[in-house]
Parts: C-alpha cells; structure tokens; sequence
C-alpha cells in the first residue's frame, strides 16, 4: 500500500478554485468551467502561464539595471545635493563605518530581488526542459519566491516616507530619484511573474511517471 501510486486532482477531473479553493469536478473531459460555489473560472492550468511569467521575467532582469544604476535619492543639505545609487549609497555606509546597516541594505536592496529574479528564471526552466529536480523542492523554491516578493517594496516605502518626513527646505531635503521608480517597477513585475506562473506545471511530469 505504501508503494502506491497516488493520484493527482486532475487525473481525477478535479481542479481548484483559485478564489475559494473549492476542489471541483470537471465533468466530459472539459478543462475549465465555473466554481459550484462562488461562479468564479476553474481551470486545471492557467493559460499561457510560461509565457506571461517568462515575459514579466525578462521584463523585471531589464529594469534590474536601471534600478542598480540611476540614483534612488538624493540629499540635499544646504543646497548641495548628493545623489546615491543603491550601490553607492552601499559603499558610503561601509566608508562611514556602518558596515552591519551596509550588509543589511545589500541583501535587502540587491540581493533579494536578484535572487528572486534568478528563482523564477530557475523554476521556468526546469519546467520546460521537464527536469528531474524533485518537485518538492522546486516548489519550495518557488514559496520562498512569492513570499519575499511583497518585503522587497520596503525600499521604496523607505524613501517615500524619507523624502515626505525629510524636508527642511534650504538646509535639508531628500527626494526619491529615478532609481527608486525603477525599483518599484522591478519589484511589481516579479510579484506578477510569480504570480502567473502556475505551479501545479512542476507536477505534471511526476503526475505522468
């Protein structure tokens, strides 16, 4: 009994709502409907969910340069204004001796998103090539992914309430640059990449062994 096989949800007719999660049964081999409980579509796979995902992917490694490269604030003080990118204001940090706050920004600020960038790119990959990592894991990865997706946002939260709380007008200010408007962008398309990919396409391959 132990060595039995088991079935998957859709080798049963079965598929979840997304809104409710309410397992429903897909009646004459149809691959989506409605939910019997709260109308809303039921489907086994999304559509197109590698396309989308790989699209926003590519979308946010694009931004990616932009964000580590313009100025993401800069602060004026006595009307000489310095502007830092994120690695920049990294290396001031180390220079002023706060090398803790430094490591902190830089996992934070770069590498977090990166990391978050190159999880997709991972999981998009072994998927179309069918690989043979243990989708256990893959799909551990791709939780911690969307998990970290929503913090990356305290970046540009930080500069926001810096640049409305700062301001002392000629003798001191700061104002959130390009960068910080790069990040944002950066930031929401990896939260719609892994959004749109649809996990349950780590299984199938293990459904069809």
């Amino acid at each position: 009994m132990a060595n039995a096989k088991l079935k998957s949800a859709r080798s049963e007719g079965l598929a979840r709502c997304h809104t409710c999660s309410m397992l429903n049964k897909l009646e004459g081999g149809a691959h989506h409907g409605l939910c019997t409980r709260c109308c809303a579509p039921v489907h086994f796979r999304s559509h197109n969910s590698l396309e989308r995902s790989w699209a926003l992917v590519i979308a946010s490694l694009v931004v990616f340069i932009p964000a580590n490269t313009l100025p993401i604030m800069t602060v004026n003080y006595f009307g000489t204004g310095t502007s830092d990118t994120i690695l920049s204001g990294i290396i001031t940090l180390i220079n002023l001796g706060m090398a803790p706050v430094a490591v902190i920004v830089f996992i934070a600020s770069f590498l977090v998103p990166l990391s978050k960038i190159l999880g997709l790119v991972i999981l998009l990959i072994t998927v179309n090539r069918h690989s043979g990592v243990k989708p256990v894991q893959r799909t551990k990865m791709y939780r911690v992914v969307e998990f970290l997706g929503k913090w990356s946002m305290l970046d540009v939260f930080v500069v926001a309430i810096m640049g409305a709380v700062v301001n002392l007008g000629y003798i001191t200010s700061i104002e959130p640059g390009r960068g910080a408007a790069a990040f944002a962008i950066m930031v929401i398309l990896t939260m719609f990449a892994a959004h749109s990919f649809d996990q349950r396409l780590i299984w199938d391959l293990k459904d069809n062994e």
